[in-house]
């Protein structure tokens, strides 16, 4: 089977890779698949042909996307005419809606088969996107339940498939083993800071959380502090800005490459940016503040619109703030700084907070990668199945 596929920065090369688990669980291993396009490091340990690193899509908001679009575009405007000439039995685009979509489009007048993995958030804001959506796939690989009844109701094919951390992150995480594995202490309170995966999130997050771990070591100097670095490029920028950092003397923060589950599982508490990091944190099942800053220009039109009164999956999903939020001038350290020290010093509240989110785990759990295979292999064109 000869597929196309496109996931942009750090998470959607995950997710995608779970997809390409899948497809060559049911086709007798990687020689039954044939699978090019955009992808990063996970997606090529498959056997993927990355013809561009995820990387290179890993951009996010207005103001940031105007500066790269020429790139962007031209990228596009390459991988369509491979991918067309290519022509796949089945092409996949994974999250990155606002490059894959226009793309999407265009193979499928050209006659490819078109799915696409990860609604974009139709249901948060922009929801005349489903317009586009329409025209621009056969069907949508769902990976949230409430979505199946937006898509129905609109009538875009959609099949539910679970999501893929949701099987990939154990029911019962191992803090123990997680400590072992990044050196961390056995007791005492540790900190996960997760500034993002974008070069655009360490510019605009990443200051005001090495700030937050100032605040807090002032008042906690017992406290350790995790940050996972998701590419070698983050984790020199991560560790410059550590070095220039005005931080207590003895503050023990620990910069590692990678790990960032390893640091969710050992960690007390977490402040993560607004994005799929928060979904895998509440998978283990912790407490966490979620923050999010961007280009003033970007957050405007985004502010514009938003209708939905959260920003972070773990509120969006329970319909209810169960964690708190801070966006934009709202993300001060003194503001995260003492969430998080409310978060650590209520135990009941962290028990509480673990059962809700083992709840939303065993929804979302239901082995995605089986079902996104099932669900692409009814896609292909038979005429072709019968001629290879």
């Amino acid at each position: 089977m000869r597929v196309g596929m496109v996931a942009g920065e750090t998470s959607g090369d995950l997710l995608a890779s779970a997809v390409l688990d899948g497809l060559q669980s049911r086709l007798g291993g990687p020689s039954g698949l044939q699978a090019g396009g955009i992808g990063g490091p996970a997606m090529t340990a498959r056997g993927f042909d990355a013809w561009w690193p995820s990387e290179r899509l890993a951009v996010r908001g207005y103001a940031e996307v105007l500066r790269e679009y020429p790139a962007l575009r031209a990228i596009r405007s390459r991988l369509h005419d491979r991918m067309a000439a290519w022509h796949p039995d089945v092409f996949v685009g994974v999250d990155a809606p606002d490059f894959n979509l226009d793309l999407e489009r265009r193979l499928r007048e050209s006659g490819v088969r078109v799915a696409h993995f990860i609604g974009p958030s139709i249901w948060a804001w922009r929801g005349k996107r489903i317009e586009k959506i329409r025209r621009s796939v056969d069907r949508m690989l769902l990976v949230f339940p409430f979505e199946q009844k937006l898509y129905d109701d609109a009538g875009v094919p959609a099949t539910y498939v679970g999501h893929p951390l949701a099987d990939a992150i154990p029911m019962q995480a191992d803090a123990a083993g997680a400590r072992r594995a990044l050196g961390l202490p056995e007791r005492g309170q540790v900190v996960a800071v997760l500034p993002g995966s974008r070069g655009g999130e360490i510019t605009y997050i990443a200051p005001a959380f090495i700030a937050t771990i100032g605040w807090l070591a002032r008042r906690r100097p017992d406290l350790v502090f995790a940050v996972p670095a998701a590419t070698e490029t983050i984790y020199g920028r991560l560790r410059a800005m550590l070095a220039s950092a005005d931080l207590p003397d003895g503050a023990d923060v620990r910069l590692v490459m990678g790990h960032s589950h390893d640091a969710m599982a050992a960690a007390d508490a977490v402040l993560v940016a607004s994005g799929t990091a928060t979904l895998e944190v509440a998978l283990y099942r912790r407490p966490m503040v979620i923050a999010y800053r961007m280009a003033w220009l970007s957050y405007r039109i985004m502010r514009r619109m938003g209708y939905l009164p959260w920003i972070g999956l773990p509120n969006i999903l329970c319909n209810e703030t169960v964690v708190p939020e801070f966006i934009q001038d709202g993300a001060t350290p003194e503001a995260m700084g003492a969430a998080l020290l409310a978060q650590l010093d209520d135990p009941l509240l962290a028990a509480r907070l673990a059962e809700r989110f083992a709840g939303l785990h065993e929804t979302l759990r239901r082995d995605c990668a089986q079902r996104a295979a099932e669900a692409l292999l009814e896609m292909r064109p038979v005429g072709r199945m019968l001629s290879r």
